[in-house]
């Protein structure tokens, strides 16, 4: 499944997104109250003209996520994943 059919299918629940590359390393992690929502404005139109989003985005081959409860749960998780994985766009 391509990177936007994959992204269609994330459910709008709150949660923790981790951008991969085509190694499989991770090199983004970032939490959202809607999980489709946030990780489908990386590639809206403009989004991509800030230098660091756009290598982000044209790296990106992949995306998992990870369902919390909250948003709280969903800040400790991503401070947790990034300390545990150090992705190099966080």
């Amino acid at each position: 499944m391509d990177l936007a059919a994959k992204i269609r299918t994330i459910p709008t629940s709150a949660g923790v997104y981790l951008y991969k590359n085509a190694e499989g390393e991770v090199i983004y992690v970032g939490k959202a109250k809607n999980l489709r929502n946030r990780v489908a404005s990386y590639f809206h139109a403009g989004r991509a003209e800030d230098a660091k989003t756009g290598t982000l985005v044209r790296e990106a081959v992949d995306v998992d996520y990870i369902i919390v409860a909250n948003n709280k749960e969903a800040l400790a998780l991503e401070n947790h994943l990034i300390k545990q994985r150090k992705p190099r766009f966080n």
